[in-house]
């Protein structure tokens, strides 16, 4: 690739006087100079793989540079290098400076100086190339992106090391070559195909089976690489376009053509504009040098000898786990007792007769088994398959039929895995299986009895209930292949180890390394960092062996109580092959286990066990001769199927003769398959898409009224009837977004603000980006709050977070709708009651638009809307969306009546509506429907039953309420099964998967869930259905005998409702010829353990998590005054996050996981007794998750064995169906004094954090704190009104008085987020203390905030979404009395000398509504954008965004924002940084650093700021719907007209209440 002129030019500028040559990695000078009194800087890049130097003299030309893999030893590695320098330069004296994410803790080693990694690729890019406007960097495992365009922006990657240097060497590795092999086959190709970039993991199930099923190699190396531009624009990019000059840094990107050339092609970027600087792999390790600010001088020798002195220190990030084997002995006994586990076995070359053949095509190794007539063991193979099934297979039957004696011949051959349909038609194989089956026909073989089986393969982790020799219940890693095998030979390879030799030293582990039991990404991440601490090979290897148990057990299995395993256990598959792996697994459940001494081929035995038991007395097989099979040729095409608008890409491998093999087709159109031979059952997914989107609209040279744009995204798969009569009515055309393909998610990749939210959000990019190009006249994206409600006993009927806000997100972050002349309308909209939505609709559509035209954003046509039209376009769309679903529930009946009819099998697809999205639920219906199953969806049968009542979870989201229904039914019906779709990301779905589960494992179903993203590989979904489908044959089967014994009869249905309403009838079915339809279904009630007054009486312990320590402090003595024996737990400990992942859903969020841990911890601590133990949990109400801890914990304590546990609710929601008479904190005495605690932990906590950073004595600012508290924790429980504000009013005189210096010298850092993950230090990994470390004062807004945002709601969203004037009253007389109560403090803090006041509600409110709705209210909703702008016009640009990993709301109001902030105030500097259980630490604090290195430099370039901002685009952009009319206080209900079509006006300029509040912000500020 060429660098334009410019870049040359640039280049030559800073040319080297000093000549070099290079050998290998080694830069050096061509002729011997002297640099001993050169002033010399060296720069060290400690990176994940590598280890790079720089040395520039003074004139900031290299004169030294060379880099070498560490493979994890760093300390030897830096050793080498500096030496090799030495002998080439000498020992002179530099200034030394390192940098990396392995080189924080060098740097803390050596007492060097560390520089941020960005700041360094920061610094060499602006010395080196300035013309850049952004720069992209791939290293190992770290991305980046820094703008330049704009100031300086700078991003890294976060919790995933998905898309970088790391995932592409594992992608290599899996394809047998390295980065340049693949590079060199990427040349070649011809076609891309999609790949999941999210993380090895997943683009591994893409891959594994592209390859597997004939995929050319050129066309998969290229599609890796276009993963990884994919990965790195959505997940970096977050919303800022990469324009302009783009300079292209690091190692992949330096020496990767190929995959420079797919970022091109992604960026569409021209030759001029692509700037690729010499050495760009050493670009850090030269910024390093040259931002280092140190004036220590050191030399190589002193470097040297440091290192040498470190011995074997080690860091401490990483916990330890005890050894696998305590002792040689322990080691040996476990040998022997495992030596004894054999099958029976002969030699194939001495038998004589029939022989059986079973093939395991695995996804990445091929097994092979052959046995005799009485199922002794002939012959085995075992290897890997190097992505060429078909090869392998010649090769293995080669071997056999070389081992083949004379007189025998083969009776049946029976293949399993995902190969297994490519070898039926090359090879003529007579059968195949799903390979659960398989294994537990070799398990069985082997263990009669066997209970329990787990397999781990390369790709996919299998665990089989058996119960009477028949599978009860499978269970599969769902859409990952996370910590199986693979990632374990992978990892090996990289060591430059085999699997065996990485096992043998896992044995030897002295302190195996924790890396918990959540995504390999987040492992592998880990284990880096442990390798960076010293860990040893062994350390790892022992700790990978834990971990992949953990996985096992905990996120598959998800095992809370060990006897569920039952006795009998086998453990097989290549990943038990290793000693450590077993030892691991017998360690934790405390079982001995059997692993037949065959593990890693008993798929390929029980398949031949299968073809023995198919091949019948006489039979012989069909397969290939010898001679067929060495001349089978193999002709691979590509095709289009065309029979359908998803026109498939196919894949055809034909063998002649007419047989052949077909991939790529999402349905059985493309399969090759005779029409006639096709399934007849109805797919109701096809039948629910036509229903929805074909309808005609008006043409738009015809529509009286222009067009309106509307994205087939989201909530739209529910609600486009309504949308499309609504505005048809009104005289619009409807112009609809195109279907979606993958092309849909790369048009919006450069706008999506959050890289972890879920894929169907991402696609709504993509489809406003297709709606831009039809160019409608406006775009109607409306945000939904509540659903219609459609069970009256449900608790709620909330749209989930992302559903009800992200049309805001788009706004925030689409470039293209800000234009001038674009109309993009997200109003928040009361869709759940017709006469507040007629008026809603009547002021955006009718007076909105009008006003926004006139100021000419979008085009408005024809006549002036009136308010009848809009009430008459509501009343037709109101009856016609109750028709589309009064269509949807006839059609279930009428499915059901054809299962019933036919004798078929039908199957619920449970999920959200848009997972009726082909792109999101990429043909599994499809898949479905071609085995011939009938595919329902959960709203074509949702209203044929209710749940029984309670159910376990708070019922508060109406999509998933119809999971819930779906599921009852299905439970009383033997001819129907569910599936349940989930989006990866779906927060809500960690909590929905389990109750559906419940409902339909009470009633003996089996439960089978399928995650979703990107990929789009159907392997591992078409095993789990087969799996399913095996299981199902066998309790059919089971059904059929205990029908003819007469044990199981018709059940007569009860509360089952036809779709007119009307109740069904019990059947006259004639069992003589088929079993029964209806069935028992047990209740899935949930029983609850209420607190009673006499609980209370008796003294029981109330458990209480900690939630945020400084303010809970106080309430714990205050409760303890009110006669409340509640215990407030410590402080979470790494123990207690692993108890909670046992006991929670593995997908849930870190704060839930986190309170259940502390519970669970203390429950089972035998500190307690149980029998008079209660639990406390704060229940919000609201549509976030948090409202749900309580069903997590009675979960919990059920799955514990403690049911009968109270649990007790702190809220003060209604309709939550919670009741303690034991516990009673509304009394007004309480309240009060519980308003101070909390006003006095925000007060004692902004005091604190002010002055620590700068006390003059260390640790007085502590002492003062712990002084007071202790005065508080005495006094407020018993205190009167005077003497609360008198420890107030001390409190602030003494912190005013404390002793300081160079007070307000450092820069501030503002910490928001999520309320567990913001307050509590140990979810946030002591984020203040990392602030303070660094050099900052950290500023945290107050807790009481939080509660006057929940009594603010029903004010602010009054407008738009039309509020009870009593619930204002109410809560508005609730904010009156706090704000009575905090009043005094503001005067107290306004006179002090180091303090400001707090900031009113309101005003926090109208900071907020410049940038998104108030309407915005799940989780910490608006709150977090108002403190973030309260933050930065305070002072503190500079901002850590803390968010539990895949939070829901703060993907709007956290990361969506972040755009929107920085370019209403270009100074700001937000990090936005997510924690969970598995994520590194080190790359959290990483990214902190960087934003602290940001904010020090902007501190020292001025450190003023300004908060006026001349192209602040909430001054002209289409902000979201403002009703300026309110006012504070005013509760009156209020109706719009047409005469006063003024009120409730969307305004394009912020109000005179707006720029009042801006004006004393910049007076609070110190801003002229």
């Amino acid at each position: 690739m060429t660098n334009h002129a410019s870049s040359n030019r640039a280049q030559a500028a800073v040319g080297r006087p000093i000549e070099l040559r290079q050998i290998g990695a080694e830069l050096y000078p061509a002729h011997t100079v002297d640099l001993s009194h050169a002033r010399l800087r060296l720069g060290i890049d400690v990176g994940s793989t590598t280890v790079k130097l720089a040395v520039i003299d003074e004139g900031n030309h290299l004169v030294y540079a060379s880099y070498e893999r560490h493979h994890t030893d760093v300390k030897a590695t830096a050793c080498e290098l500096f030496r090799r320098a030495q002998s080439v330069i000498g020992d002179p004296s530099m200034r030394v400076s390192i940098t990396g994410s392995g080189g924080m803790l060098l740097a803390k080693w050596l007492d060097l100086e560390f520089v941020q990694e960005v700041i360094a690729s920061k610094r060499a890019v602006e010395t080196l190339i300035p013309q850049t406007d952004c720069a992209i960097e791939l290293g190992g495992e770290d991305a980046k992106i820094i703008y330049f365009d704009r100031g300086i922006e700078q991003r890294m990657n976060g919790t995933c090391a998905g898309g970088t240097g790391a995932f592409i060497d594992q992608m290599a590795s899996l394809m047998k070559t390295d980065a340049s092999g693949l590079n060199e086959l990427a040349k070649e190709a011809t076609h891309i195909y999609p790949i999941a970039s999210r993380c090895g993991v997943f683009a591994k199930s893409d891959v594994q089976p592209l390859l597997n099923e004939g995929a050319a190699p050129a066309d998969v190396a290229a599609s890796i690489f276009q993963a990884v531009a994919n990965q790195t624009v959505s997940g970096l990019a977050c919303g800022h376009p990469i324009r302009g000059y783009v300079a292209f840094l690091g190692g992949p990107l330096q020496y990767l053509s190929e995959l420079r050339r797919r970022f091109y092609e992604t960026l569409k970027l021209d030759e001029e504009h692509r700037v690729i600087p010499e050495n760009a792999h050493l670009f850090v390790a030269t910024g390093a040098a040259l931002a280092g600010e140190s004036d220590r001088h050191v030399t190589f020798q002193q470097v040297i000898d440091a290192l040498s002195n470190l011995k074997d220190t080690q860091g401490s990030e990483v916990a330890r786990l005890d050894a696998l084997f305590a002792t040689e002995e322990d080691y040996q006994e476990f040998k022997r007792r495992h030596d004894r586990q054999v099958v029976p076995k002969g030699q194939l070359e001495a038998y004589h007769g029939r022989v059986f053949i079973g093939i395991d095509a695995g996804s990445t190794t091929m097994k092979a088994a052959v046995v005799g007539k009485s199922g002794q063991l002939l012959y085995t193979w075992y290897d890997n398959n190097n992505g060429d099934i078909l090869g392998t297979a010649r090769r293995i039957m080669d071997d056999i039929y070389d081992h083949l004696p004379e007189g025998c011949t083969i009776g049946h051959v029976t293949t399993t895995g995902y190969g297994e349909g490519i070898l039926i038609e090359a090879l003529r194989a007579d059968s195949g299986e799903i390979e659960t089956v398989a294994h537990l026909r070799g398990a069985k073989a082997f263990v009669p009895d066997v209970e329990f089986i787990l397999d781990i393969g390369g790709q996919d982790m299998k665990c089989l209930q058996v119960r009477g020799g028949v599978i009860e219940h499978i269970m599969l890693n769902e859409a990952c292949s996370a910590g199986c095998g693979s990632f374990i030979a992978n990892f090996a390879d990289s060591m430059g180890m085999t699997v065996q030799e990485f096992a043998q030293a896992a044995v030897r582990g002295e302190s195996p390394i924790d890396l918990g039991s959540r995504c390999t990404v987040f492992m592998n991440s880990r284990v880096k960092q442990a390798q960076k601490e010293g860990a040893t090979i062994g350390d790892v290897a022992a700790g990978l062996s834990y971990s992949v148990i953990k996985n096992a057990l905990f996120k598959v299995i998800k095992l809370r109580d060990y006897d569920q395993i039952g006795t009998y256990v086998v453990v097989q598959g290549g990943t038990f092959m290793s000693d450590a792996t077993l030892r691991a697994f017998e360690l934790l459940t405390g079982r001995d286990v059997i692993r037949p001494d065959i593990a890693g081929v008993m798929g390929a035995y029980g398949a031949a066990l299968l073809a023995r038991d198919r091949a019948g007395a006489s039979g012989t097989s069909e397969l290939l001769s010898r001679e067929e099979i060495d001349n089978l040729k193999v002709r691979r095409t590509q095709s289009h199927c065309g029979r359908c608008a998803n026109n498939c890409q196919l894949t055809i491998n034909s063998f002649g003769n007419g047989r052949r093999f077909i991939t790529g087709n999402r349905c059985e159109k493309g399969s090759g398959k005779p029409k006639r031979e096709q399934s007849k059952a109805p797919n109701l997914f096809e039948f629910k898409n036509c229903l929805l989107f074909d309808r005609e609209s008006l043409p738009a040279d015809k529509a009286p009224r222009g067009t309106v744009g509307i994205p087939r995204a989201l909530n739209m798969y529910e609600n486009y009837p309504f949308w499309h009569t609504f505005f048809t009515k009104l005289g619009f055309s409807v112009i609809l977004s195109d279907r979606t393909t993958k092309a849909t998610y790369e048009a919006g990749i450069e706008s999506m603000p959050s890289e972890s939210v879920c894929y169907p959000a991402k696609l709504s990019h993509g489809h406003i980006m297709n709606l831009l190009e039809k160019d409608p006249d406006f775009i109607w994206m409306p945000c939904i709050r509540w659903e219609r409600q459609e069970d009256d006993s449900a608790t709620n009927h909330y749209n989930c977070p992302i559903v009800m806000s992200y049309p805001q997100s788009l706004e925030l972050n689409v470039d293209e709708l800000s234009a001038p002349d674009v109309e993009y309308l997200d109003p928040f909209i009361p869709y759940d009651n017709k006469r507040q939505l007629k008026r809603r609709l009547y002021e955006v559509v009718a007076v909105q638009r009008a006003e926004d035209a006139k100021a000419g954003r979008g085009r408005f046509r024809g006549k002036p809307i009136t308010r009848r039209e809009i009430d008459e376009a509501v009343n037709a769309a109101w009856e016609e969306d109750l028709a589309f679903k009064d269509a949807m529930h006839r059609k279930g009946d009428e499915t059901l009546e054809w299962i019933e009819d036919n004798g078929a099998h039908g199957i619920v697809l449970a999920g959200r509506p848009y997972h009726n999205d082909g792109e999101i639920n990429h043909a599994i219906p499809e898949m479905l429907h071609g085995f011939g199953l009938a595919v329902l969806t959960e709203d074509s049968v949702a209203h044929k039953m209710l749940p029984e009542r309670p159910i376990r979870v708070v019922d508060q989201w109406m999509y998933h309420s119809r999971l819930y229904r779906a599921a009852r039914f299905v439970a009383t019906r033997n001819d129907l099964d569910l599936i349940q779709l989930q989006s990866f990301g779906c927060g809500l779905d960690a909590l929905t998967t389990d109750q559906v589960q419940e409902i339909l494992e009470a009633s003996g179903k089996i439960y089978t869930v399928l995650k979703i993203d990107e990929v789009s590989n159907l392997g591992a979904a078409r095993i789990r259905v087969r799996s399913l489908m095996a299981a199902l044959k066998e309790r059919q089967a089971e059904l059929e005998r205990e029908t003819a014994a007469g044990i199981v009869s018709e059940v007569a249905p009860v509360g089952v409702h036809m779709a007119d309403g009307s109740l069904e009838h019990a059947r006259q079915t004639d069992l003589s010829r088929r079993i029964p339809v209806y069935r028992e279904a047990k209740s899935a009630a949930f029983e609850k353990h209420n607190y009673t007054k006499d609980m209370q009486a008796q003294g029981y312990t109330i458990l209480a998590p900690q939630m945020a320590p400084i303010h809970f402090e106080i309430v714990e003595e205050l409760l303890h005054a009110e006669g409340y024996n509640v215990v407030l737990l410590p402080s979470v400990d790494h123990k207690a996050v692993d108890t909670g992942l046992k006991y929670v859903n593995n997908d849930i969020c870190y704060p839930s996981i986190l309170v259940t841990g502390q519970i669970m911890e203390a429950v089972l601590s035998g500190r307690y007794d149980l029998s008079r133990t209660a639990v406390m949990i704060t229940q919000t109400g609201g549509g976030c998750r948090a409202t749900n801890y309580i069903a997590l914990i009675r979960k919990a304590l059920k799955d514990s064995g403690h049911p009968d546990i109270p649990v007790i609710s702190l809220t003060a929601a209604s309709g939550l169906d919670e009741k303690a008479p034991g516990f009673n904190l509304f009394k007004p005495s309480l309240i009060v004094r519980a308003v101070y605690a909390l006003l006095y932990g925000d007060l004692i906590m902004q005091l604190l954090y002010r002055t620590r950073p700068y006390e003059t004595e260390r640790g007085s600012a502590n002492r003062l704190y712990r002084s007071l508290m202790s005065r508080a924790k005495t006094l407020i429980p018993r205190t009167d009104r005077k003497s609360f504000y008198q420890l107030c009013q001390d409190t602030i005189e003494r912190f005013d008085a404390l002793s300081l210096t160079n007070d307000r010298s450092k820069p501030r850092v503002g910490v928001v987020g999520e309320i567990l993950v913001k307050f509590h230090p140990t979810a946030n990994n002591q984020v203040v203390e990392v602030i303070e470390g660094e050099g900052c004062e950290a500023d945290v807004p107050g807790l009481v905030d939080f509660f006057l945002f929940g009594m603010s709601n029903a004010i602010n969203t009054a407008g738009e979404l039309g509020t009870k004037a009593t619930s204002r009253l109410t809560h508005n007389a609730g904010i009156q009395m706090i704000n009575a109560l905090r009043s005094p403090l503001d005067r107290m803090l306004a006179k002090s000398k180091r303090f400001q006041p707090y900031e009113d509600i309101f005003e926090l409110a109208d900071k907020a509504k410049r940038i998104l709705s108030l309407c915005n209210t799940m989780g910490e909703g608006w709150l977090l954008t108002a403190e973030m702008v309260d933050l930065i016009e305070h002072g503190t640009p500079n901002i850590v965004c803390a968010s539990p990993f895949a939070c829901l709301p703060n993907h709007v109001v956290g990361k969506s924002v972040i755009k929107r902030l920085r370019q209403m105030h270009p100074e700001s500097n937000i990090v936005a940084v997510d924690y969970d259980p598995g994520a590194s630490e080190v790359n959290q604090l990483n990214r902190i650093k960087l934003m602290i290195s940001v904010a020090k430099e902007n501190y020292r370039e001025g450190g003023a700021f300004t908060i006026e901002n001349p192209d602040d685009p909430t001054t002209h952009v289409v902000a979201p719907y403002v009703d300026e009319t309110r006012r504070h206080g005013t509760f009156g209900d209020t109706e719009v007209n047409e005469r006063e079509a003024g009120a409730h006006v969307h305004g394009i300029r912020l109000s005179p209440e707006q720029l009042a509040t801006i004006e004393r912000a910049k007076q609070k500020a110190g801003v002229r």
